[in-house]
């Protein structure tokens, strides 16, 4: 990780709770990390997610590391253990990231789920949501992004609250916790070519996330 715990501090983001930490991790660190999400990728194949109820298609791919991962089902948004594409368990979450967790997560037990969502092309974008699938709604949401530029908005605590955007670039760590845990949020467009970092183009959002509570 290129940077000391020590003397890391996030950037204001006029959200209590919300930390922007820029470019935490440097070209090498991004690069490396590709590297290993693209191999994973060869093998993990990502999948198009359908809405539950209407089974409109995202205009994003998916896929997890980790003991749980989120999907998406007729019935509703759930974690499941198992791809339910292939039926395999998800591959193990990267070290790299579990150290990205130890160092600006600051939560006593590791993460159990990596979400990994691929936004591959102009039109994929992510709609207002809050993450309240979890039981340890006290352990932070911690997203890594790869790749192209976004405009990220964050709201209220209602789909309809006043909000506010700004733009996390490739290297960019974001922490969502503490009284902000439950704020809506979403991505509002990608702005493709700003990056070459992912083949072919795009940007690779990875949360972190604690679902079950430590005993």
């Amino acid at each position: 990780m290129p940077k000391d715990e020590s003397c890391l501090s996030p950037v204001e983001t006029g959200f209590d709770g919300i930390g922007l930490y820029p470019g935490l991790l440097d070209g090498p660190a991004q690069r490396a990390l590709m590297a290993e999400l693209m191999a994973a990728l060869e093998t993990e194949r990502p999948y198009r997610p359908h809405m539950p109820r209407t089974g409109k298609p995202w205009s994003i791919h998916q896929m997890n590391f980790g003991d749980l991962g989120w999907v998406s089902r007729p019935d509703g948004y759930a974690y499941s253990s198992t791809n339910p594409v292939n039926t395999r368990k998800w591959p193990a979450i990267p070290p790299a990231l579990l150290a990205l967790w130890d160092l600006v997560g600051h939560y006593p037990a590791p993460p159990e789920c990596c979400l990994v969502n691929l936004y591959d092309t102009p039109k994929s974008r992510m709609g207002l949501h809050r993450d309240e699938d979890e039981a340890a709604l006290d352990a932070p949401v911690v997203s890594l992004s790869l790749g192209d530029t976004c405009v990220f908005r964050v709201g209220g605590f209602a789909r309809g609250d006043k909000s506010r955007s700004f733009r996390l670039a490739s290297g960019d760590v974001l922490v969502i916790g503490g009284p902000s845990r439950l704020r809506y949020h979403g991505v509002d467009r990608v702005i493709f070519g700003s990056s070459r970092l992912v083949p072919g183009g795009g940007r690779i959002n990875l949360t972190l996330r604690r679902v079950t509570k430590p005993a």
